[in-house]
């Protein structure tokens, strides 16, 4: 989950009012002017006297954000890992169709979680990876597979024109589910969640 406020940021000699948002690893403010910082720009990140300090490329950036600057500077420092952001928690049981990495699959049963190569009832999670839109056809068999309360990840390639966000969306919602949570699952691969609809439990 990102973070969001309005604060006044001081760089360059100047200060500006408008909104800073943290979200997929990019400190973006948006108002009397336009700063968009990767984490991996960043060279320090410090919270002083109700200031987010952060340097970067050569320049400094002051947001002031209060008692919350120490939240933030926290978040940025010791963001969540793939398996908390997807998560995943011991005992859970998780089933994983298709062509997942096998560093991936050995980080699963590491954090404890019960998996399954192959459509298992009763699956806390299942993870679908669906490299083209053919591979959106095995949604609905996927979702079968889910507790009540479960959820279905799916896993598709970034920038591509065959498969898009729009197009897992509609056939995630085309087999009755909801969709909850979108998250960067790697630099080349984007992963959106589905539930089934609490009316349908």
């Amino acid at each position: 989950m990102g973070l969001e406020a309005k604060c006044r940021v001081s760089v360059d000699g100047e200060a500006h009012e408008g909104t800073l948002q943290w979200e997929s690893a990019v400190l973006l403010f948006r108002g009397g002017c336009r700063l968009k910082i990767p984490r991996a720009e960043m060279s320090s990140v410090a919270s002083r006297d109700g200031g987010l300090i952060v340097n970067f490329t050569g320049r400094e950036a002051s947001f002031q954000l209060g008692a919350a600057a120490a939240k933030w500077a926290d978040k940025i420092l010791n963001p969540p890992s793939l398996l908390d952001k997807l998560g995943i928690k011991s005992g859970q049981r998780v089933t994983v169709i298709g062509g997942f990495e096998e560093a991936f699959l050995t980080s699963l049963q590491e954090r404890g979680a019960v998996v399954s190569l192959k459509p298992a009832a009763g699956s806390d999670l299942v993870l679908l990876a669906a490299p083209g839109p053919k591979d959106l056809g095995k949604i609905a068999r996927a979702a079968g597979s889910l507790t009540s309360a479960g959820g279905l990840w799916i896993v598709y390639p970034k920038g591509q024109k065959a498969i898009t966000e729009m197009g897992v969306l509609e056939a995630g919602r085309a087999a009755g589910l909801t969709d909850v949570k979108v998250v960067s699952f790697s630099e080349t691969h984007t992963g959106l969640k589905f539930v089934v609809p609490r009316k349908s439990r």
